[in-house]
């Protein structure tokens, strides 16, 4: 059984910085990709960055300069240091990884951007 568990969400101004972390553990065999996702009400599920084992990294073109994904693998966990922050960032960011074959889903946590 594999758990994810994100922390680091909150309440921020525009132009303010979060980090999010996200920890995975139990039984994995070998982690691929890890991935950050948001989804705020009434919107898809959309991707946000994600990194290889390697650490080569894509970012969706809304956040790419201000979001910097990052993973520690020993520890298996993975980061999302968010600059800039603005009202579009407003979502519940979930945290995903693709350990042998399956993904798996942290259950999230809420980013609010508000002045």
């Amino acid at each position: 059984q594999v758990q994810l568990v994100e922390s680091g969400g909150g309440l921020v101004q525009p132009g303010g910085s979060l980090r999010l972390s996200c920890t995975a553990s139990g039984s994995i065999f070998s982690i691929h990709v890890m991935a950050w996702y948001r989804q705020a009400p009434g919107k898809q599920r959309e991707l946000v960055a994600t990194m290889s084992r390697d650490k080569t990294t894509n970012y969706s073109d809304s956040v790419k300069g201000r979001f910097t994904i990052s993973r520690d693998n020993a520890k298996n966990k993975v980061y999302l240091q968010m600059n800039s922050l603005n009202a579009e960032d407003t979502a519940v960011y979930y945290c995903k990884i693709r350990a042998g074959s399956e993904d798996y889903w942290g259950q999230g946590t809420q980013v609010t951007v508000s002045s």
